[in-house]
């Protein structure tokens, strides 16, 4: 049973086919489209020469870097209503603080603060203020504000006031997509909320490109089961995607660290990722990308949930360049590069034009940007160089030079000799390392709960059995599973011993589990 992985990137949309041993089978590069639908599709047709019968497809697994590219570049965001409950407690400061001010202006819709929250343990510190909740709602449904987060002081610990405020929110506006902090965020208020005014404000990108993928599945009659890789590395249904799409912001990212890694054969290294729009940096330990344990700012924000640890810079085959030299980026042409490029007959210059009369590229015709001064390449190699070495060295955990592992279609920028690495690996199938990560995406399962009357031991495998029983259903192999995180958090004035247990398991796709969904009818595609 073979596995297609698909990465819809701001340029182009990558397709892989893997063998179940890992093997590339075939691979495709296509223009990404405005409809993101017409790319997939052409991707999945290109695919379809390796195999014969749909049958013969376990799964579709697709990743996509839209999501960081809307707030790298502030677009396709939407004014999010924000319910902070903590009142007065948690005023001094309000929401969107430390934020870049152009992404406030994207995002920020009203912010509506009322009594409650709890305590460390659990334990409510304020009552609810039911009537102040009721009258935001209506506040709320008068503007036509439908895309709404809810905070609460430690909801992580009792996410009870988020769930009633939720409630109440839906009853006023019944169509609202309400994001609740306490499914996305670690304790600290904040960084949490963070995390969920931008999950809100991604979530209509996310029906969009939940459309899009349906769209081009149809097309294809495709009757497998397709899901979307998470930032771990993970599968989720398209249903989760639309809640939660914060969880597949950087699952571009991901799936490039993890195909590179399968690529290059190296299980610690330094991967760039070199898309159209952005180059994606981050550390490869033992084979998975290393893991954000801090303060993880996206796009300028202050965030802290399970995130890998990547920056993203603005530096794509994409990247406009002022003719003058006096900025390279931060905006793309994206995925209009074949028709505004110069090499390809347009009017923009971009970082592809400079690697194509530099040599690095045989894209396009390099004759018609021969008026592109040499003062103009010697600027644009040093920034690059200068921006990648100083980005490497943010994700480098430990002292000592590791090899650099250049992937993505535009990894003709990442230069040959980079400050602070051993070595440029270019591996072969690099331009499609992302759909190649996708295509290996595991299945995880979580239990997040409090535990009474159990010894911290007990506690911890109770929870570790559960996780991976979970595992299981969403359709692991048993045999592969890995317990990936344990968190413990200690409630000391709860009674009963109460501890706070977080663990992630994580195991490979099941092919026998998968196979007995699929449609055997032998069927050909359109």
């Amino acid at each position: 049973m073979i596995r297609i992985g698909i990465d819809v990137g701001g340029t182009n949309t990558d397709g892989v086919v893997l063998s179940p041993a890992n093997n590339v089978l075939a691979t495709a590069k296509v223009p990404t489209t405005e409809d993101v639908t017409e790319g997939i599709s052409s991707a999945l047709a290109a695919l379809r020469q390796s195999f014969r019968h749909q049958a013969d497809v376990a799964t579709v697994i697709v990743g996509t870097t839209h999501f960081i590219n809307a707030i790298v570049q502030r677009r396709d965001l939407s004014p999010v209503g924000v319910l902070r409950i903590g009142h007065p407690a948690s005023r001094s400061i309000p929401p969107f603080s430390g934020w870049p001010t152009d992404l406030v202006g994207k995002v920020r819709g009203r912010i509506w603060s009322v009594g409650g929250g709890h305590e460390f343990d659990g334990s409510p510190f304020a009552e609810l203020d039911i009537q102040a909740i009721k009258y935001a709602a209506r506040e709320i449904a008068d503007l036509g504000l439908d895309t709404l987060a809810v905070s609460s002081v430690f909801s992580p610990v009792n996410p009870e006031h988020e769930i009633i405020a939720r409630d109440i929110l839906s009853e006023a506006v019944p169509n609202a997509a309400i994001t609740l902090s306490s499914n996305l965020g670690r304790i600290g208020l904040l960084q949490r909320e963070n995390v969920a005014l931008l999950n809100a404000a991604l979530v209509p990108l996310a029906r969009k490109v939940r459309r899009a993928v349906e769209a081009a599945i149809r097309c294809n009659n495709i009757t497998t089961p397709v899901y979307f890789s998470q930032n771990d590395g993970t599968i989720v249904n398209l249903d989760s995607v639309v809640r939660h799409p914060i969880f597949c912001f950087a699952s571009g990212a991901t799936n490039s660290i993890r195909g590179a890694a399968l690529l290059s054969g190296s299980k610690d290294a330094i991967v760039a990722d070199v898309g159209g729009t952005t180059t994606d940096i981050g550390l490869v330990q033992n084979g998975f990308p290393n893991e954000a344990n801090t303060v993880f700012r996206i796009g300028g924000v202050p965030t802290m949930f399970r995130v890998p640890d990547v920056l993203s810079v603005a530096l794509g085959g994409g990247t406009i360049i002022q003719e003058d030299g006096s900025q390279f980026g931060p905006e793309s042409v994206g995925y209009s590069l074949t028709s505004k490029a110069r090499i390809f007959g347009g009017g923009i210059l971009t970082a592809t034009d400079l690697a194509a009369l530099l040599r690095l590229t045989n894209l396009g015709n390099r004759k018609l940007v021969s008026d592109v001064s040499n003062q103009l390449l010697t600027d644009f190699t040093n920034h690059c160089k200068s921006h990648l070495a100083e980005t490497v060295d943010k994700v480098k955990v430990r002292a000592g030079d590791l090899p650099l592992v250049a992937v993505g279609g535009a990894a003709f920028l990442i230069p040959d000799e980079i400050e602070g690495t051993s070595h440029v690996l270019r591996p072969k199938f690099g331009e499609c390392a992302n759909a190649i990560g996708a295509a290996m995406a595991q299945v995880s399962g979580e239990v997040d709960q409090i535990f009474h009357n159990a010894s911290r031991s007990e506690a911890i495998d109770e929870a570790k059995a559960i996780a991976t029983e979970r595992t299981i259903a969403a359709g692991a192999d048993a045999s592969s599973i890995l317990i990936a995180d344990v968190e413990e958090i200690p409630l000391a004035y709860l009674p009963g011993n109460a501890l706070r247990i977080r663990v992630r398991a994580i195991g490979d796709m099941s092919f026998q589990t998968r196979l007995g969904q699929l449609d055997m009818s032998q069927n050909l595609w359109c």
